[in-house]
């Protein structure tokens, strides 16, 4: 089927709800709507004046609210955790009354977000009106629609309205999904803000915290990232933990949540259906009533895992309050025997009922060989192996900051997996395959895969600048291609096979900055903000990245991991090395600046707000910062201190 074409809708999240619509502001099929908890709530929602549908143009006004105005007339819309409110205001600027009939048509389908993406959809149900002045829509398996409505209308959602000059009213209309549990919104979020020479970074940051905010939701005391709007809002493990781990520069409360929602829910059991593993980190989670061809709670990823700990290991050093990361170190030890678990390397091999691929490269033609032939059977992908060696070794210096044992073994365990994956990733041309088959045979394709492997510490000085190297190939004007232009199945309009993915491109971009390779690094910090700007600054799940950022029918956006991009962004310009149980912050900025001076307020770490400057040429001043934490330079030289250091002590 054709894809859907969401690159245009105009859409507003509070997650789990989201709402999408055309730039007019009108509902009338296709992916449009009003989504709780991966249902459709409302599938069409017309407006019209007199019978004439007005002429609106719309635009955001935040991550959760838009506007769509007229010459008279506007919609505005803000979307709220259980559903969502529409505010239609009439108004007369001219000499004479105005009577008008407004007219509102409202139904749904209560379709599943798989369904509407496989485009199956049933019939639309109206909204009925009952004895208490509320309107309603009920499907049979329980899912319920209440309409409120503001003022009450003279009749079946009409209103016949008198304006004299210069008057103005409005109708409300607020939809709320009724069947399921109430969801708290987190209240309070990041102030971070950043003040740069190229204004480029202040705005991709600016929506970047503002759509992580709209893709927060609860769980229970616990808060993580939904992975994206519209077919992802809900909790994934690789998704969630990599939102998180970008995100570090807002805090550790969304880390810290994320780990605690997927511990409870860590593999303890075999189960062929759900892929679950004792130790295994899960893939997805679905309400029963939405799952989509997997079950509701599906294990299937091979990445999740070793994430988990690292992203512990970080927000450990972010400032963690080492009583919550001691909770957590039952499930670190747990992850680690299900990597040890496996004979060789890390490796997946499809169910025939589950995903093909399970790695972030999840799509049927994710794999590939540099002839074109699709990688099948068993295969070991090359980023995993990174993330399992640094899982390995930064879950050993948990155990011996904790003072528990087996903190040698996943050192030793460690190092020779590194040995291993020298003699069997590495291809000839000097860089990593993108994986290797359960036969030893090594899938030569150049991917984005092998950006992953920077920072883990899996490689050696000069492996690094080889991969530096070669990802200054598979860079585009806007970012890192997933697959090199050179190979037979390269399409940069694809999913995985040579489009650009912003999250993939920024964790690449940290490894080159953490490991000195400043002029790549600073390439792909100008190629994501000139994608960011030709995207409104709300960069999507994915995009072509060749002679232009082209949008990608189907992308999700916001996505998660992509808003994270810009606090992401932050951390590889300042060089932050950040560690908190040490009592130091260590800044390698990269030199000289590609966005020009800058400096950055709001910076969560440790409980305190870090407040910097850095100069065109990468001179650091720090001008306030958290109690109690030493500010160095990489030259192991205190950070220039503009005044007295004042906030929150650390903790």
């Amino acid at each position: 089927m054709a894809q859907h074409q969401l690159h245009d809708r105009v859409t507003c999240v509070a997650a789990p709800a989201t709402w999408l619509s055309g730039p007019d502001g009108r509902m009338t099929g296709a992916a449009d709507g009003l989504y709780v908890e991966d249902r459709r709530a409302v599938a069409r929602l017309e407006v019209t004046i007199d019978g004439a549908a007005p002429a609106l143009t719309g635009h955001r006004t935040g991550a959760a609210s838009a506007v769509f105005a007229g010459v008279r007339d506007t919609r505005s819309r803000l979307a709220e955790p259980l559903g969502g409110t529409e505010t239609v205001t009439l108004s007369n600027d001219a000499d004479e009354p105005r009577s008008v009939v407004l007219a509102i048509s409202a139904a749904t389908d209560f379709a599943t977000t798989g369904a509407i993406r496989d485009g199956r959809t049933g019939s639309t149900v109206d909204f009925e009106p009952d004895a208490g002045g509320t309107w309603w829509a009920r499907s049979a398996d329980g899912m319920a629609v209440r309409l409120d409505v503001t003022p009450p209308p003279d009749g079946p959602l009409r209103w016949a309205v008198t304006l004299e000059p210069g008057e103005r009213c409005s109708v409300e209309l607020r939809f709320t999904r009724t069947d399921v549990a109430t969801i708290q919104r987190a209240k309070r979020f990041s102030t971070l803000r950043v003040a740069a020479a190229d204004p480029r970074l202040d705005a991709l940051v600016r929506t970047g915290v503002q759509d992580l905010d709209a893709l927060r939701r609860t769980d229970g005391a616990d808060v993580y990232y939904c992975a994206g709007s519209p077919w992802y809002l809900t909790l994934f493990g690789r998704d969630a933990l990599w939102s998180a781990r970008l995100g570090l520069p807002l805090g550790v409360d969304v880390a810290a949540g994320t780990l605690r929602a997927l511990g409870a829910r860590q593999g303890t059991t075999h189960d062929g259906d759900t892929e679950e593993e004792p130790g295994r980190v899960l893939h997805e989670l679905r309400p029963p009533d939405a799952a989509h061809r997997l079950p509701p709670i599906y294990y299937g990823t091979v990445d999740a895992t070793a994430l988990f700990v690292c992203t512990l290991a970080d927000a450990y050093r972010w400032g963690m309050r080492p009583d919550a990361v001691e909770a957590l170190l039952p499930n670190v030890e747990a992850a680690l025997e299900w990597l040890a678990g496996h004979e060789g390397f890390v490796a997946y091999r499809s169910t025939g009922t589950g995903l093909t691929h399970q790695g972030w490269k999840d799509s049927g033609d994710g794999v590939q060989f540099a002839d074109g032939r699709i990688a099948t059977g068993t295969l070991a992908l090359c980023e995993v192996q990174g993330y399992a060696y640094q899982a390995a070794v930064r879950g050993a210096d948990l155990l011996d900051a904790f003072g528990r044992t087996g903190g040698r073994r996943w050192r030793d365990w460690a190092a020779d997996l590194a040995e291993r994956f020298r003699a069997a990733f590495w291809c000839p041309g000097d860089y990593p395959a993108v994986a290797v088959t359960g036969g030893g045979e090594r899938v030569d394709g150049v991917a984005s895969n092998m950006g992953h492997l920077l920072g883990t510490g899996l490689l050696s000085a000069a492996e690094s600048a080889a991969v530096a190297g070669w990802l200054d190939r598979l860079r585009s004007p806007f970012g890192l291609r997933t697959l090199a232009a050179s190979s037979a199945g390269y399409d940069a309009g694809s999913y995985h096979a040579g489009s650009v993915w912003p999250h993939d491109t920024v964790i690449a971009l940290l490894g080159l900055a953490r490991e000195g390779h400043r002029e790549e690094a600073a390439a792909l910090v100008r190629a994501l903000l000139g994608a960011a700007e030709r995207f409104d600054f709300r960069l999507p799940e994915l995009y072509g990245g060749d002679d232009d950022a082209t949008p990608y029918p189907a992308a999700c956006r916001p996505q998660a991991w992509a808003a994270a991009v810009g606090p992401a962004l932050l951390t590889a310009l300042l060089g932050l090395d950040v560690d908190v149980p040490a009592g130091r912050i260590t800044f390698d900025p990269i030199a000289p600046s590609p966005v020009g001076a800058f400096r950055v307020r709001g910076l969560k770490v440790a409980g305190g707000e870090l407040d910097v400057t850095v100069d065109a040429s990468g001179a650091v001043t720090v001008h306030n910062g958290p109690v109690g934490i030493e500010f160095l330079l990489a030259s192991g030289r205190p950070a220039s201190i503009a005044r007295a250091i004042s906030g929150a002590s650390g903790g």
